[in-house]
């Protein structure tokens, strides 16, 4: 870990490395985090044979100026999930300039990934940017939740911008980008948010989509709602939602096909 600008922001990094063992179960080889980034192996609430790593906040962050960049491989047979403690709150901080978070998800051949942290939300003052970066590889599974609330309970939004690509064997599955909180252009208007103040997605990839088919469908009801889209290659589907607040997004973007 690195503090910079007189010790006002932190560049942090923490790496997952997920393998196998001769039994076939998961093992951690690589399980580093820094500064903010704290990593706790814990238990697989469905399975002895797969490993689960908690995201824990060690400290405040991420606030303005800093840089902090999750890395996580799991090699072919491994199947990792991944959370967190608590939701990550993006604050304003010294130097008044946007936080970075960047996350670089790989996972090869007959691997599985679930990515299941708590939300992300953007208090007032402050503007995030993230990037989540996914490379697939031949039959790699993943299952990718990203949950945005802008501003905490009462108060102004913050500002929240976040872009996120997934490949798959060098094919983009998805590639979009979001911005959202003061000086985002439109974004509280009847085309994007309407008024809500929480929105997600949920993305699944898995070769076994592919035996049947795959129907756009409408989920939840007002005020809350969201949509189930298959994506192309037939292999994909992705949920999306909008909402008041974070409860009841949950609860709207629930689908068998995104379960966990």
């Amino acid at each position: 870990m690195t503090v910079a600008d007189g010790g006002a922001a932190v560049r942090a990094v923490a790496r997952i490395t997920a393998a196998t063992d001769r039994r076939g179960r998961t093992i951690l080889p690589e399980l580093v985090g820094e500064g903010p980034l704290a990593l706790r192996r814990t238990t697989h609430p469905d399975s002895a044979t797969a490993a689960q790593v908690t995201l824990v906040g060690a400290m405040a962050a991420p606030l303005g100026g800093d840089r902090l960049r999750i890395e996580v491989r799991v090699r072919s047979g491994a199947r990792l999930r991944v959370t967190s403690a608590a939701a990550t709150v993006s604050l304003p901080g010294r130097p008044a300039a946007p936080a970075h978070y960047d996350l670089e998800l790989r996972v090869d051949q007959g691997a599985a990934l679930e990515w299941l942290p708590e939300p992300v939300i953007a208090a007032a003052g402050s503007e995030l940017r993230t990037s989540t970066r996914v490379w697939l590889s031949g039959s790699a599974r993943l299952l990718l939740r990203e949950e945005h609330i802008l501003g905490r309970s009462g108060e102004q939004p913050g500002r929240l911008t976040a872009r996120l690509t997934v490949r798959h064997d060098q094919r983009v599955v998805l590639d979009q980008q979001t911005d959202h909180g003061p000086g985002a252009a439109g974004w509280d208007g009847p085309a994007v948010l309407g008024g809500h103040r929480a929105l997600g997605l949920c993305l699944r990839h898995d070769p076994a989509l592919a035996g049947g088919p795959l129907v756009a469908e409408a989920l939840g009801s007002r005020p809350a709602e969201a949509a189930l889209l298959p994506l192309a290659g037939g292999t994909a589907v992705l949920v999306t939602g909008l909402a008041p607040d974070g409860l009841r997004l949950r609860r709207a973007m629930r689908h068998p096909l995104t379960a966990h």
